[in-house]
């Protein structure tokens, strides 16, 4: 039982980070129809220029509080990747709106090439070390046995859930209830009657990258924070997994994004989990990576438009 549970909120706190990463690409593929698959390293982007910046910030201000010197460190990054988001937009994507699907995917793949590289110029191709600001101190959750060890958190991990959660609430209510999020709905219906409603749809896409940038540096700093390094690989599969994540809810869905990416971390940890006494230890925890392809085939072939399906007119 005390296993169970471990899973569970291992597959929480990993479910966290992918609901809040597949949001970026729900938002995009809600408004242009088209699959940001430059969005993963994007995530990469913001954890390295995290780092960065908590270096530069600790030498000149060495005095400084560190969760201050955190605070700081990530309004730099989420600016960066908004940026970059937007680049990315105006470059990679603007031209390709009316054009084949295949196109904009070719792109989308050649821009998360380009990052990749940039960053293995800039930061190195080897991992480095992201400093543990939160305490790492494990917290028993239950009370456990001889046999059995306690399920156990960290800080860390419940700041994760916690600020995922607040930022995902934040969003939904940002397209709800907001001139915005009515704004982003209308293109996302049709952009050329929202634009004789008085709706910019270059700026409104412009505007939803920048938000998925913004989502995607969070996402960054907490994987760093929880795994304790950054590299220039390390947007790639996560970044393919928030995607499962985002079609397994429904992808173009708010709601569906945030409960795919739920779902997907507890499947993953439990197949971490239970995987070695499943096969008799033939196969261990290592290879955990293969349940989210699994649940990809098994959404494709069997529901496609997700657990949500899609609301035309929320697709945004």
């Amino acid at each position: 039982m005390d296993t169970l549970i471990q899973q569970l909120i291992n597959g929480v706190m990993l479910g966290s980070i992918y609901a809040l990463i597949a949001l970026g690409y729900t938002m995009v593929y809600g408004i242009l129809r088209i699959i940001n698959f430059a969005h993963g390293d994007i995530l990469m982007v913001g954890a390295l220029t995290t780092l960065s910046s908590l270096n530069l910030i600790n030498s000149h201000f060495p005095a400084m509080p560190q969760l201050l010197q955190l605070g700081f460190a990530l309004v730099i990054a989420m600016a960066v990747c908004a940026l970059l988001a937007m680049a990315v937009e105006r470059f990679a994507y603007r031209r390709l709106r009316n054009a084949p699907r295949l196109a904009p995917l070719i792109s989308g793949i050649g821009v998360s090439v380009l990052l990749q590289t940039v960053a293995m110029i800039i930061w190195s191709r080897n991992p480095l070390m992201f400093p543990q600001i939160l305490p790492m101190d494990p917290i028993a959750v239950t009370a456990g046995s001889d046999a059995h060890p306690p399920a156990l958190v960290t800080v860390t991990g419940i700041v994760t859930v916690a600020l995922a959660l607040s930022v995902m609430i934040g969003l939904w209510l940002l397209v709800e209830y907001t001139r915005l999020g009515r704004g982003m709905r209308a293109v996302a219906e049709n952009p050329r009657v929202a634009t004789l409603m008085g709706v910019n749809p270059n700026a409104i896409i412009t505007l939803t990258f920048a938000i998925g940038g913004i989502f995607a540096a969070l996402a960054g700093v907490m994987m760093a924070s929880n795994y304790g390094n950054a590299s220039f690989s390390m947007g790639f599969l996560p970044g393919i997994k928030a995607f499962t994540a985002a079609v397994l809810g429904g992808i173009g869905n708010i709601r569906g994004a945030m409960i795919g990416g739920i779902l997907l971390g507890i499947i993953e940890a439990l197949g971490a989990g239970y995987l070695g006494e499943l096969t008799n230890g033939v196969f261990g925890s290592n290879y955990q990576d293969v349940f989210a392809f699994i649940v990809l085939i098994l959404v494709l072939v069997f529901r496609p438009a997700g657990l949500l399906g899609e609301r035309v007119a929320h697709r945004a």
